[in-house]
């Protein structure tokens, strides 16, 4: 494939070792990408960097921002977008969305079987300890049947393509996966920058999701509720994914509310609003369990509601997702996945999961201890990419410590081989040129009372540093639009 040396692809080096999903191994231009490789290939470097601002221009003014956390200080960013798509071909898109279906579904019936009968445990096949000890098992939550019977109305399920040409699960969202507004944002930010680009192949919508999401939201309203009123509740603005939570409001046609706008009477939710108190059925909360109501997890939470799970518990209102829904996107549950379909859907898993290794497995933690070099370390119940520690780019100083933390408390850490995550050309911008960078997907899957929807499309995170394998916003990634292809 020759180059003309003044396009945006003509420093473009590939490394023969990853899978580069837009060049096969002899160097061509796989067929679905080259209307797509030429379309682009006619901008010089000057076209593109003006475009690219113009894009980033359009987030901010947008306000798509999110907030980076360190020990000192937060920072508010623009979400880092490139503006060369990801396309996936329909056939693999069906393996994906099956597959995202599946675990969905799979997680909410082990989430019910282990708040009420606990079968897959009292069958030997998940250990109890595994379950009590997880930071986000909700005692509270025990008996308790939430409305539509429907616990993970929101899934977000990672999934890379190795190698191999494979795709895995890397891990299961299941408490308040985020990213989905950037989905929508980055397909309207590269229809404004390139439209012509839209003309050439047949892509499924993604702007679609929200009136997905509240229709299937409204199916799993509470008993003897005709026309639920449904809300967003947030913890405000400071929130890393505040834009989120207000796009989302909005494009569902819901109030945005924070905790102080509701009250509890009679175990019932109101909202209060200039013409008196409106009753609340449905609540998608993105609040972290333990502050959503201060009378019965934490005391000291000013931003849920006093009262809220008194009215859950009496089904007079839905939470969406369920409160204790972490317990099933613990990484240590995930090493049971396969089990966990098998168990409940009497399925073949779909998609891989990756091999785990379990540090409080004695036998797994020694293999671990001695192979830090080789693997991944994740701790079980952080999210956003923190804490994890990736073996081969550690110094032998850093690598006693990771141990040391792992034999001090080997329930709360995994380890998996490091996987190569698949390339993709991506535009960064301090050497104004096309380089590799490794990218991995995030679904959406919606579960309503007897229907389900998978966003066609999906969060591309890409990790902007060279050689990175992290994609996280948090942790410095960016994204790209994620085309389906139309059969």
């Amino acid at each position: 494939m020759k180059h003309n040396d003044t396009t945006i692809f003509s420093s473009y080096e590939r490394n023969p070792s990853l899978y580069d999903e837009i060049f096969d191994k002899n160097g061509n231009v796989q067929k679905t990408y080259e209307t797509l490789f030429d379309l682009y290939g006619k901008h010089t470097i000057e076209d593109y960097v003006n475009l690219n601002s113009k894009a980033k221009a359009s987030f901010f003014n947008q306000g798509i921002t999110f907030q980076v956390y360190n020990e000192k200080t937060t920072q508010e960013k623009i979400f880092p977008f490139d503006l060369f798509p990801r396309i996936i071909h329909p056939e693999e898109w069906d393996i994906i969305e099956r597959g995202a279906i599946q675990r969905s579904k799979a997680l909410n019936l082990f989430l019910w079987d282990i708040y009420h009968e606990k079968k897959i445990i009292r069958q030997g096949i998940i250990p109890m300890e595994l379950i009590s000890s997880s930071a986000n098992y909700l005692h509270q939550m025990i008996n308790i049947d939430p409305p539509g019977g429907i616990y993970n109305h929101i899934s977000g399920t990672d999934i890379i393509k190795h190698n191999d040409g494979a795709y895995y699960v890397l891990e299961d969202n299941i408490r308040c996966p985020s990213g989905v507004s950037y989905v929508i944002c980055n397909r309207t930010a590269l229809k404004r920058a390139l439209f012509g680009v839209f003309n050439h192949y047949q892509t499924y919508s993604v702007t679609n999701y929200a009136e997905n999401l509240l229709d299937l939201l409204e199916t799993t309203k509470p008993k003897g509720v005709d026309i639920p009123n449904c809300v967003v509740i947030t913890p405000g603005m400071y929130n890393s994914a505040f834009y989120e939570h207000s796009y989302l409001a909005k494009t569902m046609g819901v109030e945005l509310v924070e905790g102080r706008d509701l009250f509890v009477e009679n175990d019932f939710v109101y909202m209060k609003t200039i013409h008196g108190p409106q009753k609340v059925d449905v609540i998608y909360r993105r609040i972290d369990d333990l502050f959503l109501d201060p009378l019965e997890f934490r005391a000291d939470s000013a931003l849920g509601v006093p009262g809220l799970f008194a009215a859950y518990k009496k089904g007079n209102v839905t939470l969406a997702n369920a409160p204790g829904t972490g317990v099933a996107d613990d990484k240590a549950v995930y090493t049971y996945m396969p089990e966990i379909i098998k168990y409940y859907l009497n399925e073949e898993p779909i998609l891989n999961n990756v091999h785990t290794y379990h540090c409080s497995r004695p036998d797994e933690l020694n293999y671990v201890l001695e192979n830090i070099d080789k693997l991944v370390i994740k701790p079980v119940d952080e999210a956003g990419g923190y804490g994890i520690s990736i073996g081969n780019r550690l110094t032998k100083k850093e690598i006693e410590e990771v141990k040391e933390q792992v034999k001090e408390n080997p329930r709360k850490y995994v380890a998996q081989p490091i996987m190569s995550l698949s390339v993709h050309p991506t535009y960064i911008e301090d050497n104004e040129s096309f380089e590799q960078r490794h990218v991995d997907l995030r679904t959406f899957t919606v579960l309503g009372k007897d229907k389900e929807f998978v966003l066609k499309g999906g969060l591309t995170r890409v990790a902007l540093q060279k050689g990175n394998l992290i994609v996280n916003s948090s942790q410095g990634g960016g994204s790209k639009d994620t085309w389906v292809l139309k059969k």
